[in-house]
């Protein structure tokens, strides 16, 4: 794979919305060291509400999004989750607040677009907090990882958060891509990428960890500072500078997938990090989307 470098910027646009807020344990944030089904079982602690972002690419090629938050249905319909034990250890990953206006096809309209404009809902895993536009969204084309995908229809979904029942619907149109080989120097250290696009502007890289197959974007447009939209990878900007891994995921993965990130910000000293659930992601994009190199 080799960079196409741009005179012109086909991107009009870099967005965030927020389909409501979710309190999550601090241990989910930050490791402490503890097992993570231990914490899960027995954490009496939350974190204050969260957003739920999704971010919002207008370029040449349509409108694209990168995750689609968290469907209103976990507050409102009591089968969203599962049964049992399972379902129980799914209502211990996070308490959600989601209000009527809080729905993706909301957000998008304060934003001054119609939810049909949706050309491609990338996902950086999914976990539904990131996967709930999905009903809305039938029209659209998806991308995920292959190893994701493989994680979601594998025996051990539901215990690592994935529902099936939520993601694989009739008649969807999904890409489950494999990263290629690159060479790029501006991807150093990452080895393999998938350009989405063709002339470089958004570029995927497979960041593990949270889950199998997490991945996140990179948005590369001429005279801007690059956005790189991470997921789950980290959940505040300021446990990343720290080197701190979030509690749920595999660990050595995690550590890996973070380290990389940190050499990518070597290479890209101004390089703005977009997590999911940072409270200050959406004030961070503010402050780059105004910003010319």
């Amino acid at each position: 794979m080799t960079y196409v470098y741009l005179t012109t910027n086909p991107i009009k646009r870099v967005s965030v919305l927020s389909t409501g807020s979710v309190m999550i344990h601090p241990q989910h944030v930050r490791s402490e060291g503890t097992p993570q089904m231990w914490w899960l079982l027995t954490s009496r602690r939350w974190t204050d509400p969260l957003p739920i972002n999704a971010y919002v690419i207008e370029h040449d090629k349509g409108l694209i999004l990168f995750d689609t938050g968290q469907d209103r249905a976990v507050v409102t319909d009591p089968d969203y989750t599962p049964g049992g034990f399972t379902g129980f250890i799914h209502r211990r990953f996070g308490r959600f607040d989601i209000e009527p206006q809080d729905t993706l096809s909301a957000q998008l309209a304060n934003l001054g677009y119609h939810i049909a404009q949706v050309r491609t809902a990338i996902f950086s895993h999914l976990h539904p907090d990131h996967t709930g536009g999905i009903p809305q969204l039938r029209h659209a084309d998806f991308v995920v990882s292959q190893d994701e995908w493989d994680a979601l229809v594998g025996p051990k979904a539901e215990m690592i958060g994935l529902m099936r029942n939520h993601v694989d619907l009739t008649g969807l149109h999904w890409d489950r891509i494999t990263f290629e080989p690159t060479t790029d120097p501006s991807l150093a250290p990452f080895t393999e990428a998938h350009d989405l696009l063709g002339d470089g502007t958004l570029t995927l890289l497979p960041t593990p960890g949270h889950t199998p197959g997490s991945m996140s974007l990179l948005v590369r447009q001429p005279r801007n500072v690059p956005l790189l939209m991470v997921g789950d990878l980290t959940y505040d900007i300021h446990l990343l500078d720290e080197k701190h891994l979030p509690g749920l995921g595999h660990r050595r993965q995690m550590k890996n997938t973070t380290d990389k990130i940190h050499q990518l910000r070597e290479t890209h000293p101004d390089l703005v990090i977009l997590p999911a659930h940072d409270p200050e992601a959406a004030n961070r994009l503010a402050a780059a989307t105004a910003t010319r190199i």
